[in-house]
């Protein structure tokens, strides 16, 4: 069941979705090392380039390093990889990022069609790129969207003057799945966000946090796999509703999917 609360909000041209990143990161890859000119939106090339340095400067003293990235000493290797940034070879931010949410979109089972439209619509979140497509080829590195970088306020003081503008500048319906720190770094205007709830037998709900990223990843693979024009909250609920999941329209720019 579908409940609208509010009215339907948003007629892109195309569904983008924005993830967002994770920790875990796979190692490898077969691409040659980061280029920023062939990232997503260059505007971004100078404070990607500024960071980039930071981290790389920053990972050659251990102790600041593990301080500003809140390093265990079991993570230390780390600090490794952000030294090789430039150097490292590359894999498509589809493929680098790992976890809860990557498992539930589960990219690589999708179909060639399938993945031609992730190629398309989908963009991820990163305190060191801003934000990436899908495809755009990044080496390993750590980098959280808390983290503080000597010579840095906080990433969200850096990012946002630079990064909400061009994300504003897509002319798509931008169903936003970040949260925390990484929605901070760039609001998108009139963004549609998700929040997922559990809903126990007297009807009482609370929001759930480890398996929020799990639903975001389903979330994410119904709308690549869809044949349907997703261009407004309305049909975003509805497309999730025959994928099965429960959905509400909370408000004009929330869905809220409900979980037992």
């Amino acid at each position: 069941m579908i409940t609208l609360v509010g009215t339907p909000l948003g007629y892109g041209v195309r569904v983008l979705v924005i993830l967002p990143p994770s920790e875990t990161k796979s190692d490898g890859g077969s691409g040659a090392p980061l280029d920023f000119g062939r990232l997503v939106l260059p505007e971004l090339n100078e404070v990607r380039s500024r960071i980039a340095d930071a981290l790389v400067d920053l990972s050659g003293d251990l102790d600041a390093a593990q301080r500003a990235l809140g390093l265990g000493r079991a993570q230390l290797a780390e600090v490794d990889r952000n030294a090789d940034l430039f150097e490292s070879p590359t894999r498509p931010a589809i493929e680098r990022y790992t976890g809860v949410l990557y498992d539930a979109l589960d990219h690589g089972s999708l179909t060639r069609a399938g993945k031609a439209k992730a190629a398309d619509r989908l963009m991820i979140g990163s305190a060191l790129f801003g934000v990436v497509r899908a495809t755009d080829q990044i080496p390993a590195y750590r980098l959280s969207g808390g983290s503080r970088l000597p010579g840095f306020g906080t990433l969200a003081a850096t990012w946002k003057p630079v990064l909400s503008p061009a994300l504003d500048g897509l002319d798509d319906f931008v169903v936003d799945l970040r949260s925390g720190a990484y929605l901070t770094l760039g609001p998108v205007r009139g963004a549609v966000t998700a929040t997922v709830v559990t809903e126990a037998p007297d009807g009482s709900r609370k929001v759930v946090s480890h398996f929020n990223k799990h639903y975001k990843g389903l979330i994410a693979r119904e709308l690549v796999r869809t044949r349907a024009t997703v261009r407004d909250i309305g049909k975003l609920a509805a497309v999730l509703t025959n994928a099965g999941q429960r959905v509400e329209i909370t408000s004009p720019t929330e869905i809220t999917v409900i979980t037992h």
